[in-house]
């Protein structure tokens, strides 16, 4: 009973070598197209060898603003419109060719826009061969006399090559020469195609030097395209049915065992001369599907992709086979990538299959510069960011040249007529940015270890063998050995006389034969001793030769397992070797690890530390606002309490004095009472006579009797277009008098509050006290408003209006005029000036509680006693 077969779990394969700590970056270039005409605009000019500028063209505004602005772009190398095919090869593609021949990878590929010269610059035209016709030259210049015979090198379905020896190689080159029609072009026997003719026709002879000469070399070629994303083979040959022809199918790619990503049963052909490769070219390049559009008559509606393929092994220690050891076969590969044109469909006007065509193209196009972005976002900011190359087949055939399996550059094709300006801008900035990736740069392949200069022993003993043998008389094949050898015998025997007996009583002709023979007899026991001493001669010789080799041979294994043992001390040393460095690898990898947190918590610590110096800072500058503000509230607060301190003392004052002079006035009455005379009518007392008295006002002069009487301005009638604040305490007993006092655009409030304050510019107070005569006494106490230095709001008064009601029979207001002949004291004491009576202010801070205070900002005059 057969046991179940388990799936194997996938072992990645060993990739190829490369040295990852050496990066290279895309080579990027640049080659402008000529103009058409002479009369058309151009918007891009050449600085030097590696700079460009681009420029809007008339009329066109790249910005808002309506100014123009003028980009430089930089590159590898610049290539104007007069430089020829030869120019661009020698420092594009003959680098790459040279790393072919020494078994390194190679892309290159031309981008831009649609009719751009993309593949004028790849193919070439009739007289100018483009880069692929040169490098094929190069490559058959380089190994023409190393090449190996056809077959002798196989390729198989998995990316792989095998070598056969030379029997099979033959039988399979007389298999394909039974075969009606080959399918392999022989050049030598087949007449060139004259419409490619003078496109290979380079009289360069450009050569690689220092090629292996103890290789042998095979070159095979194929042709793709990839077409609405789709993969086709353009050397396949599908079989002819007229009635209902059957389309192309696509391939798909695969991944072989070194995770290098190649096309399913793709035609491969071998071939040996440039003529041979570029037909096969020029036969798939007749399928390529190309259309005419508005931009282009011939325009490229897919990707192609011609790949070259280079086999090489080494021959045996003898130089005259190839060493049959898989292993030590290296197989290179060359991709020469003609990119389909960006285009927008507004100028080309495509419809149906040529707006689909253009979608993919664009699409294709579009994840190219996703996956160069990507790439360049890893390597610059550390990341590991997935690049999308599943998402286009184009993207995902050449994954390996991007993740380090050879060398990448790209050629830009830029048409500087200003139709193309929009286009041409985008395509210069992702070649800009494309410069920035950067691909590991692969190893060299590994030494076979034989000896060098084996071809050229093998091939200068054969020319001294056959020189020798022409010098003896010619080549002596084994058929004239095998002849001559018995004639040089028979010539040392005596000729043999006639035998023939014609009378039977011939006695002379038996005799003689018995002694011809006799002599002969003679020499050969004499030629058989000679040969037989010959043998023991060499017999002899032979043996001493066998003991001397012995001996050398003995003394040669003596060295050889010394040498052994040496290889075996060193490969242990290398073992050793390999161990330390695996450790000192790992080690590495942890101190970068450490390293690299040491790093973020540094540039956490430092971020910290701005965060913490930045705080400090807006700390200290809100400690030194503090300090200022609080230095101007202490010294608007020392001079409140200056203010405050000298209105106390002269309100005590005043106090003080008001006393004494009460005290004075009582003691004069006492002594105008003691010495009134007693005879005398009594006087009435001063209050009555002060009252019966006429009030006389200082401030209104006298009536003019000759003029009528004119009525004055009443002095609130000047604020008749200001606010004020109608201060009117609650407690207020509202008066029966005709006056009453009215403010127009008034804001009444009942307790003075800093809102109603701020806005209005006047202040009005009405306070009620109980007169002397006990009669209501109504004050209006009238001030401006303006703002304080701590952003309050303060009450400056002025004047103070009395209104009074008082019976006719009653005594007079102290404010009447008196008798014309009253002394000067007496004025002076019952009346004071309207800045003593008004010199009042209310003060009140901002925030305050506990309402408006009142403060007395002036002194009062002192009354004479």
């Amino acid at each position: 009973m057969k046991s179940a077969r388990t799936k194997t779990p996938r072992r990645p394969a060993p990739k190829k070598p490369s040295n990852p700590c050496v990066k290279d970056p895309v080579g990027v270039y640049c080659r402008v197209r000529p103009l058409s005409g002479p009369d058309q605009e151009c918007c891009i000019e050449v600085i030097d060898e590696t700079t460009v500028q681009i420029h809007p063209p008339e009329g066109y505004r790249i910005f808002r603003n309506g100014e123009y602005r003028e980009t430089q772009y930089s590159f590898k190398e610049v290539f104007g419109t007069l430089v020829v095919q030869k120019q661009l090869f020698d420092v594009v593609a003959k680098p790459l060719v040279e790393d072919l021949i020494r078994g390194k990878n190679g892309l290159l590929f031309t981008y831009g826009v649609t009719g751009s010269g993309k593949t004028h610059t790849m193919t070439g035209s009739p007289g100018d061969g483009g880069l692929l016709p040169r490098c094929l030259d190069m490559i058959f210049n380089s190994i023409g006399p190393f090449q190996a015979k056809r077959f002798v090198f196989k390729l198989d379905d998995k990316n792989g090559v095998d070598v056969q020896c030379e029997v099979d190689a033959l039988l399979e080159r007389q298999k394909r020469d039974a075969m009606p029609i080959p399918k392999t072009p022989l050049g030598n026997r087949r007449q060139i195609d004259p419409e490619f003719v003078d496109m290979i026709n380079v009289q360069d002879h450009c050569k690689v030097e220092d090629v292996d000469e103890d290789n042998v070399y095979s070159v095979f070629v194929s042709y793709i395209e990839i077409y609405n994303n789709y993969i086709y083979d353009l050397l396949e040959e599908a079989p002819f049915e007229p009635i209902k022809p059957k389309p192309p199918q696509s391939k798909i790619l695969r991944e072989d065992q070194n995770h290098n990503m190649y096309v399913t049963g793709c035609t491969e052909v071998e071939v040996k001369s440039t003529e041979e490769a570029f037909e096969v070219f020029w036969r798939g390049q007749k399928k390529r599907r190309i259309a005419n559009t508005q931009l282009n008559r011939e325009s490229s509606r897919s990707h192609s992709v011609f790949i070259i393929k280079l086999a090489q092994a080494p021959l045996d220690a003898d130089g005259d086979n190839v060493l049959q050891e898989k292993e030590q076969i290296t197989l290179s590969q060359l991709s020469l990538v003609d990119l389909a044109g960006s285009e927008r469909t507004n100028r080309t006007k495509a419809e149906g299959n040529r707006l689909r065509e253009a979608g993919n193209i664009n699409q294709s196009l579009m994840t190219l510069r996703t996956c160069i972005e990507v790439l360049r976002e890893n390597q610059l900011y550390g990341i590991n960011k997935m690049v999308p190359y599943r998402d286009s087949k184009l993207t995902h055939l050449f994954k390996n040249y991007f993740d380090g399996e050879g060398k990448v550059r790209m050629i830009v094709c830029v048409n500087p007529k200003a139709e193309d300006y929009e286009e041409s801008l985008q395509v210069m900035r992702f070649a800009e940015m494309t410069q920035e990736v950067e691909v590991a740069r692969p190893a060299d392949r590994p030494i076979c270890g034989l000896t060098p200069g084996r071809r050229f022993r093998n091939q200068a003993f054969r020319e001294e063998l056959q020189r020798k043998l022409e010098m003896r008389g010619g080549p002596i094949n084994e058929e004239t050995e095998e002849q001559a050898v018995p004639e040089l015998l028979l010539q040392d025997f005596p000729p043999l006389p006639s035998c023939e007996l014609l009378d039977i009583n011939d006695d002379q002709t038996l005799p003689k034969v018995i002694e011809v023979l006799e002599k002969r007899h003679k020499v050969r026991q004499m030629m058989s001793e000679e040969i037989a001493r010959t043998v023991r001669s060499f017999k002899t010789a032979l043996q001493d030769f066998h003991s001397s080799v012995a001996s050398k041979e003995n003394c040669i294994q003596a060295k050889l397992s010394e040498k052994e043992k040496t290889i075996a001390g060193q490969k242990m040393e290398l073992e050793r070797l390999e161990k330390k460095i695996k450790t000192l690898e790992y080690k590495i990898h942890i101190l970068e690890k450490t390293a690299t947190i040491y790093e973020e918590d540094k540039r956490n610590l430092q971020q910290e530390l701005e965060s913490k110096s930045q705080q400090l800072q807006r700390q200290a500058s809100d400690k030194r606002r503090m300090e200022a503000r609080l230095q101007g509230m202490v010294a608007e607060t020392s001079v409140k309490w200056e203010k405050e301190c000298e209105r106390r003392v002269a309100a005590k004052q005043l106090e003080m004095q008001n006393k004494l002079w009460v005290k004075d006035e009582k003691l004069k009455q006492l002594k105008a009472i003691v010495t009134e005379p007693k005879n005398e009518k009594p006087e009435r007392p001063s209050r009555v006579r002060d009252r019966e008295k006429p009030v006389q006002r200082s401030v209104s002069p006298p009536p003019v009797p000759s003029a009528p009487p004119v009525r004055l301005r009443h002095r609130r009638s000047r604020s008749a277009g200001e606010r004020w604040v109608d201060h009117k305490p609650p407690s207020n007993v509202p008066t029966e008098t005709v006056m009453q006092p009215q403010v127009p655009h008034a804001i009444t409030v009942a307790a003075a509050s800093e809102k109603a304050l701020a806005k209005c510019d006047k202040y009005m107070l009405t306070h009620q006290e109980l007169a002397s005569d006990g009669e209501i006494e109504t004050k209006l106490i009238k001030g401006d408003v303006f703002k304080t230095r701590g952003g309050g709001q303060a009450v400056q008064f002025t004047e103070i209006e009395t209104l009074k009601q008082e019976s006719p029979t009653g005594r007079k207001r102290r404010s009447s005029p008196s008798n014309p002949d009253q002394p000067e004291d007496a004025a002076d004491s019952e009346w004071t000036d309207v800045e003593t009576r008004c010199s009042v202010a209310v003060e009140m801070r901002a925030g305050s509680a506990l309402g408006p205070g009142y403060q007395h900002h002036a002194q009062p005059k002192r009354r004479k006693p």
